[in-house]
């Protein structure tokens, strides 16, 4: 009964990862980051998957398969993958529970007024790129208190302090942001 399952940096032959199969009925989390994975066309039918890792892949089509075998998807991360134009994210509208996209460094983000389009093309998306229409960054656990972030680096600078404690401080010495809290400075 595996409900997380990590296969970043395997290799995947054909567009699949040998054994990653149907059995997995109960796999909530997917992450299959830099894997080679060039389609998902081999991808089993994972009914509960909730959150899908697909960084630093191959990917440019195909996403249609989502919605047949992953309905439940709320995130999904697709940066870093070869997908260019609207076309092909329109797939992802059959994602009805999809709140969180991620296409970072795909060439769609260079498209003028992508923001916009892809947030009129998905309404039922909240955050794409990790961040709301209104430019505010999302929690790091929405639903779930899931650990299995590790792609989401910059999230663990937000866990230093309590959010909001320091912005004040960062505001006052722009100048010299290089000083560490003012303890440098006494030397």
């Amino acid at each position: 009964k595996v409900t997380e399952l990590v296969l970043d940096n395997c290799r995947s032959s054909n567009g699949e990862i040998e054994g990653l199969n149907d059995s997995f009925k109960e796999l909530e989390f997917l992450s299959m980051a830099n894997v080679e994975l060039t389609s998902l066309a081999k991808l089993p039918t994972l009914s509960k998957l909730r959150k899908l890792e697909l960084s630093d892949n191959i990917i440019s089509g195909g996403l249609e398969v989502l919605a047949e075998r992953c309905p439940n998807l709320t995130y999904l991360n697709l940066s870093g993958n070869k997908i260019k134009d609207l076309g092909t994210v329109e797939a992802l509208q059959n994602l009805k529970n999809l709140k969180s996209l991620d296409l970072f460094n795909c060439e769609i983000t260079n498209l003028e007024d992508y923001r916009d389009s892809i947030f009129e093309l998905l309404q039922q998306i909240t955050y794409l790129d990790g961040f709301d229409q209104e430019d505010n960054e999302a929690p790091d656990s929405e639903d779930d208190d899931e650990e299995g972030d590790e792609d989401d680096d910059d999230e663990d600078e937000d866990e230093a302090g309590p959010p909001g404690e320091y912005e004040e401080e960062d505001d006052e010495d722009d100048g010299g942001s290089d000083l560490g809290e003012g303890e440098e400075e006494e030397e």
